[in-house]
Order: C-alpha cells, then structure tokens, then sequence
C-alpha cells in the first residue's frame, strides 16, 4: 500500500524537525503552507517534505485541509491527516497497515490532545483522520471533519490499535479566530447539532455565561442531537455557566441532568462533586466520587476530561473523608491521589499532613 502524509501549516518551524521524523513512515509528505513568516517551508523542503505555499482568504481549516489534500497524488491508498504539533509513536505504519483492509475507508486510532504538568496523559480519544484517497472532503471553517461524497455507501472504520498520535501545541499560540469561524459555522449549517454544541462550548471558554447558556438549550432542542455524551457535556457546561453566574441551585440541578443523560460517564459525577466540595457538602462529595470511581472503563470519544481520570477524584475524597472525621481512610485516598500525579507538590504535603 502507499502511505502519504498530508498537513497544513504556518509559522511552526519549531516543530518540523520532530513531525517529519514521526511521519517518515510514510512514502511521502505533502504540506500546504499557508503563509509562514518564519523558516517553515524553507525547513521542510530541506529535510525533503514536498511544500506548496498559498494563502486561504478568507480563512477556513476546512478549505485549507480540501486543498492540502489535493497535494496527494491520486494513486495513494491511504491519506494521512495531522499538524506539525502532533507526533507518532514509532511503528504506526505497520500497525496501521495490519488493521487497514480492503473493504476500508477510514482508521480510528488512539489520540493524546493533551498532557498533565507530571508529563502524564491528561485528555485522551480517538480520532478518524487516515481516511482512503478518494471519496472524502472536509467540511465546516473550524472543528473542521471528514465527510463522505463518494458514490454509496463508505467503506469499513476500521480500528487501529497501537497506533498512537500525541499532541504537543504551542501554548503561546491564539486560538481567537476560532469563535468567529464557529458562529460563521453555525450560521451556514443551522441544523448541525455538533457545532451548535462547540459553539456554546467556545462561548463557555470566553466567559460569556448567557450565551453560553443559550446556545446549549438550543442544542439540546435539536433535532438531531440525540449523542447521549454531547448531550450530558452540553448540560455540564450549562451548569458551569450558572455557578459561575452564583446561581448555584440552578447549576446543581443541570448537573444532575447530566448524571442522568450519561451515568456511565465520569465527567457529570466529578462535576457535581466539585461543586458540592465548594458548598462543603462532604457527604455529597464521597457519593458522588465513589460513583465516578466505580466506572473503570475510559471512554474513547473526546467527551472526557483529564481531572476526571486523575487524581482529583481521590484528592477530593481525601478533603471530604478528613473533613467528617475518617482520617485513616483521608489518608488512603490522599495517598491514592499521590500516586496518580507524584510530582504534584499539594498532594504531597496533604499525605505528610494526613500521616
């Protein structure tokens, strides 16, 4: 089979050196460029990555990727989607070719985004970006996605296991443009539920509480979506609005809503938890984390937070044990909590309080 990696970029020299040796598995590398100021393209043409410069206005990801894509010859197999901040873990081409079959059209592997301070993994999902040569285009400005436009059906998702992604960003670098391209998203598809939710979710990281709000009900009145796990993250982050508006009672009340639209997911549990440790409501806190304890299977969609697979669980159960007078058993969770991000100054100095 032939393997072609493809990507967008602009001003990431920082990280060229390190993509193209994760991505070197492949038969070749095409990047789309989209205007670097720094040594970017100049960079991968010297480590032998084929590069083509062109500015996308306005800006879209979707048009950028469409055209990054088209930079693939049309004899490869099997297309690689990733950015330069993004690595693999070697040995992803066999694993990948292993799991690729001649009925399939698209691969689903493991997907690190982020990273806890200890070096840890903290949000963790998979993703669907090795896709066939033909048949495919992305589609939306931003939170862009592959879209069947094939003839009939797509082939087989296949699942790549021991293919492994990890996500290294730029912290410095602004991700402002991204509530205007979701708004101008939402605005020429009204009926697509997944960017109303990240829509509201955008609003959620700007502080815009009442948009947010707004947003998210409508959401959760659409039609299609009927995703039980974007449903409960839509009610979370209603909740999150209301407590930070202080109207607690109402954020409660959301966040069961959520406990009830998803009881197999940790995030709603731990939520709720950690509203109810700020309202020193001890007793709520150890049921609500024994709940979030007792699901042990991670899920692999990206409705998943990295605190509710961390230690918080434990360091909360550990403030709520020690604060009704169970210390031996705040102790053992302290330690629990310890063990989960040793590195992590607080946790330390709560054991040596404990013992």
């Amino acid at each position: 089979m032939k393997v072609v990696v493809y990507a967008i970029s602009k001003n990431e020299e920082q990280f060229v050196e390190r993509w193209v040796r994760s991505m070197s598995e492949a038969d070749e590398i095409v990047v789309l460029d989209t205007g670097s100021g720094d040594g970017t393209a100049r960079r991968l043409r010297e480590m032998g990555v084929k590069v083509v410069t062109e500015t996308i206005v306005p800006w879209r990801f979707d048009r950028a990727r469409n055209r990054s894509l088209e930079l693939v010859p049309e004899d490869v197999d099997i297309c690689v989607c990733t950015d330069l901040d993004e690595v693999f873990h070697p040995g992803w081409r066999k694993k990948l070719e292993k799991a690729w079959t001649n009925k399939a059209s698209q691969a689903s592997y493991r997907y690190t985004w982020s990273f806890t301070e200890s070096g840890g993994e903290g949000i963790v999902f998979w993703i669907q970006k090795i896709h066939a040569r033909h048949g495919y285009r992305w589609v939306h400005p931003v939170h862009e996605v592959l879209e069947w436009t094939g003839p009939g059906e797509p082939g087989e998702l296949v699942q790549a296991e021991g293919v492994q992604l990890d996500h290294h960003p730029d912290p410095a670098k602004s991700r402002g443009q991204y509530l205007g391209l979701l708004e101008l998203s939402v605005k020429e598809d009204p009926w697509d539920d997944r960017n109303m939710h990240y829509l509201g979710r955008e609003y959620l990281y700007k502080g815009r509480w009442e948009d947010c709000i707004r947003t998210l009900k409508h959401h959760l009145s659409m039609p299609k979506a009927t995703w039980k796990d974007e449903r409960a993250a839509s009610m979370r982050y209603i909740a999150r609005s209301y407590a930070m508006m202080g109207e607690r009672e109402k954020a409660r009340d959301w966040y069961l809503q959520a406990v009830v639209q998803a009881p197999y997911l940790r995030e709603p549990y731990m939520d709720l938890a950690w509203l109810l440790y700020e309202d020193k409501r001890w007793d709520g806190v150890l049921y609500f984390t024994d709940c979030a304890l007792e699901i042990r299977q991670r899920p692999r969609t990206y409705i998943c937070e990295a605190a509710a697979w961390g230690s918080l669980p434990y360091d909360l159960r550990a403030m709520a044990l020690y604060h009704t007078g169970r210390k031996e058993e705040a102790l053992e969770a302290a330690k629990k909590a310890l063990d989960m991000e040793p590195g992590n100054e607080r946790l330390k100095g709560n054991v040596r309080v404990l013992s």
